[in-house]
């Protein structure tokens, strides 16, 4: 710690915060994420293993992890800072078919590489969790470890967001959590998808009278669907992850066969030039939410 300079604070969440931080030794500009453990020792022995498996995750679609440390009874670990920040906060206007599909064809490619090269499952597929940057560079992160420390289905409350496929729920609900398989992240691929071109999550929770008609609806009502104005090839890659069955969706490497991802291959794409509009309308929207918040309200009590 006595190494690092605190720079400014990136996120905060229920489990601890994100800063940027400048490494002084070698003059790098690092995300630090602080995780706050209240964990056996044998628990943290599992996640020092962990943090080595990401050290060893090097790929163009996987955020660099540079290192670990720990203080009393939290572990901080340090990663590549990407300048444009999460996905979910650069889709506020909705994302165009050519870049939906850049953007989806790294996250496959990430997603496969982790499954074949290193034997993980990502099991937390979700915008907050693909990171970009101002080269228009997309990645995935926080893979195996902050993910597997908070209970996705314990710790929903009303408005929370679930990107858990149907059999997950439903096996979560009746304590049958029997093998995560990649067809769970499949789906929550193809979710991150919609919630991508919709400009919001696809199943918000104010349409529902509680958390549990919520999910309800993840398990047993039909799939969501892309707003108008997308290609078929789009149409019918989402289709194929977001079906129903797990055992009928595509494996990774199918996904890369499919037309949508295959034809991104040879087009161009301005993700600089989306990235710069995409946190232009993100800091437009935050500058004219604050004003918002700051005026005076109508009724005093309301």
């Amino acid at each position: 710690m006595t190494e690092l300079e605190l720079m400014e604070e990136l996120g905060r969440g229920n489990y601890g915060t994100v800063k940027k931080v400048l490494h002084r030794p070698t003059n790098t500009v690092m995300a630090m994420k602080e995780i706050r453990l209240e964990l056996e020792e044998s628990k943290l022995n599992a996640i020092i293993m962990e943090l080595d498996i990401l050290h060893r995750a090097v790929a163009p679609e996987i955020v660099e992890f540079y290192g670990a440390f720990f203080i009393e009874s939290c572990v901080y670990y340090c990663m590549e800072y990407m300048d444009a920040g999460s996905l979910d906060r650069l889709c506020g206007a909705g994302v165009p078919d050519p870049v939906l599909a850049r953007i989806t064809h790294a996250m496959v490619r990430g997603l496969h590489f982790l499954k074949d090269d290193l034997q993980i499952i990502h099991r937390d597929v979700k915008p907050t969790n693909v990171l970009v940057n101002r080269k228009g560079e997309v990645k995935l992160c926080d893979f195996g470890v902050s993910g597997q420390l908070e209970k996705s289905l314990a710790k929903t409350n009303i408005g929370c967001q679930s990107y858990m496929a149907p059999e997950r729920i439903q096996g979560e609900s009746q304590n049958n959590l029997g093998t995560y398989t990649v067809a769970s992240d499949v789906w929550s691929l193809g979710l991150s998808m919609i919630e991508m071109a919709l400009g919001k999550y696809p199943y918000p929770p104010e349409t529902y009278a509680n958390v549990f008609a919520q999910l309800t609806a993840i398990v047993h009502g039909p799939p969501p669907e892309l707003p108008p104005g997308y290609s078929q090839e789009t149409e019918d890659f989402v289709a194929l992850c977001l079906r129903k069955d797990p055992a009928q969706r595509p494996t990774y490497a199918e996904l890369l066969e499919q037309p949508f991802l295959v034809n991104d291959k040879s087009r161009e794409v301005d993700m600089v030039g989306w990235v710069a509009n995409a946190i232009e309308h993100r800091d437009t929207h935050r500058t004219v939410s604050s004003s918002q918040t700051d005026a005076p309200p109508a009724v005093a009590n309301d």
